[in-house]
C-alpha cells in the first residue's frame, strides 16, 4: 500500500522520501517477538515531514506482505533516487544463508530452503544506499535475528555496511532469537520503535536522530544482549573525534544535578535544533534521570555529551551554561559510581564559577564540597593523588569553606603521597 505526497511542492526533484518494509514476523514458541506489520503501520501515522525532520513535500510508502525481493528492490531504488531527505525503515526477521553466510531480510512466506529466493539480501539494502548521491538519509531498523543469523550478528557485532556510508546515518536494534517480547513487543509495537513515535509526538521541537536513537534505546527495556547500532560507545568515540570537541571523560550516570541546565530560547522538555555542525539541545534533564534510573548509564553519557557540546557551540565554554552542564556531567558521574571523574568534573567547575562569581558565591563552595565528597570516595591510590592537588588547591581559595573541609583534603593527600599512612587512612 501506498501514501500520497505529503505537502505541496513545485518541483519533483525536491521531493523527499519514506519507504517504511514490513518483512516476516519473527515468532518463537507461539510468541510474536517482532510484529513489522504493526510496526510499520504505527510508524506511518507520523507525518513523513517529521519522520524526514524537515518540511519539504515528501512521498510514503509502506510495504507489508511483499513475497517478491525484486519488488522491494524496485521500490528502494525509487526511494533512494529521490532528491529530497530520505528515511528508510525496516522491520522483521533478520536470516542467513547458511551455506554463504549471507544476511537475509525474510519478507512473508521466508522459509529455511527459500532464503535465497524469497529475501531481502541485506547488501541489496547497503549497496542501493550506497549508491545515493544527493540529500541527506536515515535508516532505522527494528530487527530479531533468527538462529541461522545471530551468530553472524554476534561475530560481527554490527550490521555490515551500514557504517561509513556517505550521507547516510543509521541507527536501530537487533535482538536475539531467545529474546523474549517483554520490551513490549509480543504482537504489539516493539519498544524501540514505539519509543521513536512517542518522542516524535511528545517533543515539541523534534529531537536529532542521535538522541531519538539514545532515548529508544536507554526506554525500550532491551534485553540483555540486544545489538544496538550505533551502541553508547561508539557514539562517545564520535564525540571524541568531532572536530573542535574536548574529549569527554569516563561514562557517567543517573539523576540531573543539583544546579539545573536551563538553556536560554530553548523549548521545555526535550527538544533539538540544528545548529553549525552539531545539535544543540534543550534540557534533556528528565531524560537523563529517566535513562540512569533504568540502569541505561551509557546512553545517559551520550545525551548528556550532546546536550553539553550545543550548549558549548551556543554560548561557549566558559558560558554558565556550559558550567551547569559540566555540573550535571558531575552529578551523573557520582551517580554511577564514577568519583574520579565526578571529582574532576566537580573540581573545574568550582574553579570556572570562582573566576566570575568570586568566593563568597554559595555555587562555588557547593562544587568544592560535591568534589571533595567524590575525592574522598577515591580508591585507587594513584587517580587520588592525580586529581588531589587541584581540589586543595580550589578549596584553599575558598576562605568562607569549612575550615574542616581543608583540613580532611590536606591530611588525606599527604597520606597518599606516603604509602604506608595512605593505607591506615579512611576518608
Amino acid at each position: 500500500m501506498a501514501f500520497g505526497g505529503v505537502g505541496v511542492g513545485d518541483g519533483v526533484e525536491r521531493r523527499g522520501h519514506v519507504l517504511l518494509l514490513a518483512g516476516d514476523a519473527a515468532v518463537r514458541r507461539g510468541g510474536v517477538l517482532v510484529a513489522p506489520g504493526v510496526n510499520v503501520a504505527a510508524l506511518a501515522m507520523v507525518p513523513a515531514g517529521v519522520l524526514l525532520g524537515c518540511g519539504v513535500p515528501a512521498d510514503m510508502v509502506c510495504l507489508e506482505g511483499v513475497r517478491d525481493p525484486n519488488t522491494v528492490l524496485t521500490r528502494l531504488r525509487v526511494a533512494v533516487g529521490a532528491a529530497g531527505p530520505l528515511f528508510v525503515y525496516v522491520s522483521g526477521r533478520l536470516t542467513a544463508d547458511r551455506r554463504g553466510r549471507r544476511l537475509y531480510v525474510a519478507l512473508a512466506g521466508t522459509t529455511a530452503g527459500s532464503v535465497r529466493y524469497t529475501s531481502l539480501p541485506w547488501e541489496w539494502l547497503v549497496g542501493e544506499l550506497r549508491s545515493r548521491s544527493t540529500g541527506a538519509a536515515t535508516v532505522v531498523v527494528d530487527l530479531v535475528a533468527d538462529r541461522a543469523a545471530w551468530p553472524l550478528v554476534g561475530e560481527w557485532g554490527t550490521l555490515p555496511g551500514l557504517a561509513g556510508l556517505a550521507g547516510v546515518e543509521a541507527f536501530g536494534v537487533v535482538r536475539g532469537p531467545g529474546t523474549p517480547a517483554g520490551d513490549g513487543a509480543a504482537g504489539g509495537v516493539s519498544g524501540y520503535t514505539r519509543q521513536w513515535i512517542d518522542q516524535l509526538g511528545r517533543a515539541p521541537v523534534r529531537p536529532s536522530n542521535v538522541e531519538l536513537h539514545v532515548l529508544a534505546a536507554g526506554s525500550a527495556g532491551l534485553a540483555p544482549g540486544t545489538l544496538v547500532v550505533p551502541s553508547a560507545r561508539e557514539l562517545e568515540m564520535r564525540a571524541v573525534a568531532a572536530p573542535g570537541h574536548p574529549r569527554p571523560g569516563p561514562a557517567p550516570g543517573p539523576a540531573p544535578g543539583p544546579a539545573p541546565c536551563s538553556v536560554p530560547g530553548s523549548v521545555p522538555g526535550l527538544g533539538a535544533q540544528r545548529g553549525p555542525g552539531s545539535v544543540v539541545v534543550g534540557d534533556p534533564r528528565a531524560r537523563l534521570h529517566a535513562l540512569a534510573v533504568g540502569g541505561r548509564h551509557g546512553e545517559a553519557a551520550v545525551l548528556a555529551r550532546v546536550w553539553e557540546q550545543g550548549v558549548v557551540e551556543r554560548w561557549g565554554r566558559v558560558s554558565a551554561e556550559a558550567v551547569q552542564c559540566v555540573e550535571i556531567r558531575a552529578d551523573l558521574a557520582r551517580m554511577a559510581g564514577d568519583f574520579v571523574s565526578a571529582a574532576r568534573l566537580w573540581t573545574g567547575a568550582g574553579w570556572a564559577r570562582l573566576e566570575w562569581q568570586g568566593v563568597d558565591a554559595a555555587e562555588v563552595r557547593d562544587a568544592a564540597a560535591g568534589a571533595l565528597y567524590c575525592w574522598t570516595q577515591v580508591r585507587d591510590r594513584a587517580e587520588a593523588l592525580e586529581a588531589g592537588p587541584e581540589l586543595v588547591g580550589l578549596l584553599r581559595a575558598l576562605p568562607l569553606m569549612d575550615p574542616d573541609h581543608l583540613r580532611l583534603a590536606e591530611l588525606r593527600l599527604e597520606a597518599l603521597r606516603t604509602p604506608d599512612r595512605s593505607r591506615s587512612l579512611r576518608p
